[in-house]
């Protein structure tokens, strides 16, 4: 069994606190949970939030050397369920026919009230 890799890609917000993006372990990518916290998507509606997230997500996958293809997974934590409607027309628009597997939660509230959506995301990597 191969060791696991813990990573922070710099062209993501840094995390706060003792923890890291990514996990990656064996061909599997972990994303932690993404928000559009410092992109200027920050504050807006669900919909520019999940365009942050999956551009997000997309960048990590270029940088791992694959692409949306090799997601697997997500898990969407939401704060209202009056959003999805967008939330699945922004899945629809950036994964088209590679859809992963989806989780949706709604919450009670995420650690800021300007942000409306949190994804955590599974990649296999070729």
């Amino acid at each position: 069994m191969s060791p696991s890799e813990r990573k922070n890609y710099p062209h993501l917000a840094q995390p706060v606190g003792p923890c890291v993006q990514a996990v990656k372990h064996n061909r599997m990518l972990f994303l932690s949970g993404l928000t559009a916290l410092g992109s200027s998507a920050e504050g807006h509606g669900i919909a520019d939030q999940a365009e942050a997230i999956f551009e997000a997500i997309a960048r990590i996958a270029r940088t791992e050397r694959t692409d949306l293809r090799s997601l697997v997974k997500v898990t969407m934590f939401v704060t209202s369920l009056e959003f999805v409607r967008e939330l699945r027309a922004a899945l629809s628009k950036n994964f088209g026919d590679y859809l992963p597997i989806s989780s949706l939660v709604q919450i009670g509230k995420l650690f800021s009230p300007d942000v409306l959506v949190e994804v955590e995301a599974v990649l296999a990597i070729p």
